[in-house]
């Protein structure tokens, strides 16, 4: 959503019904409607027919305002028309190490950088810690000390991974805060796998006027280098000291279409159609104007339509910048076929940008040198 944008969000409640009959007036509070130019219900069969449509939404507190209504929306001046489905579960980030190029007796270091908004307000480029292993050596064989025990390397350093930081300092965070590790595999191909751990959740506050939601998402970058930990900068560290290949086999992504996002985006575009006490103030009883139609726990689909100036003769010169219109569709998901099928008549069909969604699976890997299994959750 671009710069200049006028916005409205309409959240449509739970169990919605598009009216059949009368104009946006007869709206029950929190009802969402489509509406021609002559304010009579749109509907996929006719609203071609007119030359431009409105959405509305009716109000609990009617009095100097009539219902929250868009401005005129037309196809011949919508510039997009997109869709973002909603998804409460954000992928974790995981890594796997392998390819190890160790001989017994190798100093090697692990070194992990993980960056998210409240992990970069803390430190400085990123929460960077790194543990040191000595490589062991094979228990048997002619000549043990030539190979690397590959399985026992990645086990020494899983465990210094899980010790805990030194308890007198608590700015001493150890990595079991922020990630997972295991190890799959029982020979020298084994690897290491380093996951991300979800995001702490923090709850909306009782402060109407705050602004607490964000869009956050932890990720990591890893590297393993012969000899003792070092300073120096990983963007440019040299690469000839690179003992381990790290393959990032999933990408930290974001939850959307949560109730405390969409909650997030209520207050954030309250203003823009209020009549009037458009500011949120901190006792709540100074708001009476602002509703919310989000129900906690919900998932939405986001509907955005972004569009010009019906009527092209508004803007005449000057030394301004124009403005466009967006309207977001916050619609519960199992509730979207109704709303998308009129204005899917009206606007053709819409782009989805949900990108990829992601479910939640369990995966069984044998932690050797035990014959049993354990199951890791790994979104």
């Amino acid at each position: 959503m671009a710069d200049f944008s006028l916005t409205s969000l309409f959240v449509v409640p739970v169990g919605n019904t598009l009216p059949s009959t009368g104009s946006t007036q007869n709206l029950t509070a929190g009802q969402f409607g489509i509406f021609t130019s002559i304010y009579t219900v749109a509907n996929a069969g006719n609203i071609t027919d007119y030359p431009y449509f409105y959405v509305a939404q009716g109000r609990v507190n009617t009095y100097l305002q009539g219902s929250k209504r868009s401005d005129k929306i037309s196809a011949s001046n919508v510039t997009a028309w997109y869709t973002v489905s909603g998804n409460p579960v954000a992928a974790n980030q995981v890594t796997q190490v392998g390819n190890f190029n160790v001989k017994a007796g190798d100093t090697v270091t692990f070194t992990l950088r993980a960056h998210s908004s409240y992990i970069d307000t803390l430190y400085f480029n990123g929460f960077t810690r790194s543990i040191t292993v000595v490589a062991p050596c094979l228990a048997c064989g002619g000549d043990p000390c030539a190979d690397v025990d590959v399985p026992a390397f990645i086990d020494q350093a899983i465990a210094k991974f899980l010790a805990k930081a030194p308890g007198n300092n608590p700015d001493n965070i150890s990595f079991s805060t922020f990630y997972q590790f295991q190890r799959i595999g029982d020979d020298a191909n084994a690897k290491l796998v380093i996951s991300g751990k979800p995001l702490t959740k923090y709850g909306q506050p009782c402060d109407v006027a705050a602004f607490p939601w964000e869009y956050d998402r932890m990720y990591f970058r890893t590297f393993v280098y012969s000899g003792p930990a070092t300073t120096a900068d990983f963007i440019v560290f040299d690469n000839c000291n690179l003992v381990a290949e790290p393959v990032i086999t999933q990408r930290a992504s974001y939850v959307s279409g949560t109730s405390a996002e969409i909650q997030q985006l209520e207050k954030n575009f309250y203003s823009y159609q209020a009549g009037y006490l458009k500011h949120l103030y901190r006792m709540v009883g100074y708001n009476e104007n602002f509703e919310s139609w989000v129900t906690d726990g919900t998932t939405y689909d986001t509907y955005y339509i972004k569009f010009n100036e019906y009527d092209k003769s508004a803007y005449v010169w000057g030394d301004y910048i124009k403005e466009d219109s967006t309207v977001i569709l916050a619609i519960p998901t199992g509730y979207t076929s109704a709303i998308e099928t009129v204005l899917e008549a009206a606007l053709g069909t819409v782009l989805n940008e949900s990108g990829t969604i992601t479910s939640t699976t369990s995966t069984t890997t044998t932690i050797w040198p035990s014959t049993s299994t354990t199951t890791t959750l790994i979104p």
